[in-house]
């Protein structure tokens, strides 16, 4: 377990500030999106066949943004680059809603999808180099930044839509913001290269060679990998079938099922800005194994509820124990060098988010064979094998001598 630092500078704590400002922007920026698709689908008349490839194009975009990105971080740093995918998702994020065809809508989130797989691996990259300068946990309340911004971006959707507010007009606001922020925000976020240490050609010595993964753990890289995208596929089934489980197993109105998946996020929002203590104090490992094994009996209430009331507390819970992994996970694979940490995190962000969006259709393929309630055992697999591979977020023994604070400036 890491010792906390007592020199923490304003500079840091501008910085932690600048980085948690930009999470709270992937967060509204995503919900500008998600909260808007029937206004998009009514608009330019795609079928639910043809919203599930575009979802696909989508994501297989962000998966090719995110790998684009790593070398670019390691090669420039995350300042410059989290900066740039900021400003170029809130420009892009106009596309969908201006959208009147399935061809621009298909061109638009494609657009969309890089631009945001883009920044999440540069705002991670940018957190962990953050974290690094205040020597103890704080990647969770990042993450809980991202579910504020996704809540605030909800609420404002909401509101505009039944105040007959032009979707073009609220977006271009939201745009205005993000501009705003990625501005304002720049100027503080930190320096993680030194640019002395580049060679002519812009790259760095230890990347001339090529094989970036020299010098690091591949095993626990791999494994790192692999944890994150069972942890996402986990929490992927509740984003797309919590609310589905409630309304079909009891047969009651989809106003109960939306507040199941409510539920699921207040819990994992709240509970987000509490896993950071913890972590520094009983470490990492306990944090994945224990959240993990609560995630387990979450799903348990939900799958066996003998009642509404019981399936919702379910779900709450699963997000309880869902909060605190995935910021372990990114942490751990940030800090598995110093020379590469771009490309090792855009590769376990990468995989995550491929268990994102595997989830859903494990779960949708299994369902339609047997029950929605057997199809969601498949979460419970995923975090019984996180538990059982919590060991790989712990820190080796050379990390825990006090690092270098790193560039600043």
């Amino acid at each position: 377990m890491r010792s906390t630092r007592a020199d923490t500078t304003t500079r840091d704590r501008r910085a932690r500030t600048a980085a948690s400002a930009v999470f709270a922007l992937n967060g509204f920026l995503a919900a500008m999106w998600v909260a808007h698709i029937p206004v998009i689908v009514n608009r330019t008349g795609v079928s639910e066949d043809q919203l599930g490839a575009l979802l696909l194009l989508l994501g297989g975009c962000a998966f090719v943004g995110m790998q684009v990105c790593g070398p670019i971080i390691d090669r420039w740093g995350s300042k410059p680059t989290t900066t740039v995918a900021a400003a170029v998702l809130s420009a892009v994020i106009l596309g969908p809603v201006a959208a009147h065809d399935l061809a621009t809508l298909a061109l638009a989130l494609a657009g969309f999808g890089f631009a945001n797989g883009a920044l999440d691996v540069s705002m991670n990259a940018q957190a962990v180099a953050v974290e690094r300068r205040y020597d103890r946990p704080i990647m969770s309340s990042f993450h809980g930044f991202f579910s504020i911004g996704s809540l605030i971006g909800s609420g404002v959707v909401a509101l505009t839509l039944w105040r007959d507010v032009g979707v073009i007009a609220t977006v271009g606001a939201a745009t205005i913001v993000g501009f705003a922020v990625a501005a304002i925000t720049s100027a503080h976020l930190l320096v993680t290269v030194d640019a002395s240490m580049r060679t002519p050609s812009g790259s760095r010595p230890a990347e001339s060679s090529g094989r970036w993964w020299r010098g690091i753990d591949r095993r626990r890289l791999v494994l790192l990998a692999a944890v994150a995208f069972a942890l996402m596929l986990a929490e992927g089934t509740a984003y797309d079938w919590s609310a589905l489980h409630v309304v079909d197993t009891f047969g009651t109105a989809e106003s109960l099922g939306a507040v199941a998946f409510g539920a699921f996020s207040a819990a994992m929002t709240v509970a987000r800005f509490g896993i950071d203590p913890i972590a520094a104090a009983v470490g990492p490992m306990v944090v994945v194994r224990v959240g993990a094994l609560i995630g387990l009996v979450g799903m348990g209430m939900a799958v066996l509820a003998p009642s509404v009331g019981w399936a919702i507390a379910g779900w709450s819970v699963f997000g309880i124990g869902l909060a605190g992994l995935i910021p372990q996970i990114f942490t751990a694979a940030g800090n598995l060098t110093t020379e590469s940490s771009g490309r090792a995190i855009s590769l376990v962000v990468g995989c995550g988010y491929l268990g994102m969006l595997a989830g859903p259709a494990v779960v949708g393929f299994i369902s339609s064979r047997t029950s929605l309630g057997i199809g969601l055992l498949v979460a419970v697999g995923a975090l019984a094998f996180a538990a059982a591979a919590a060991g790989v977020v712990r820190a080796p023994a050379a990390a825990e001598a006090p690092r270098d604070r790193g560039m600043t400036h």
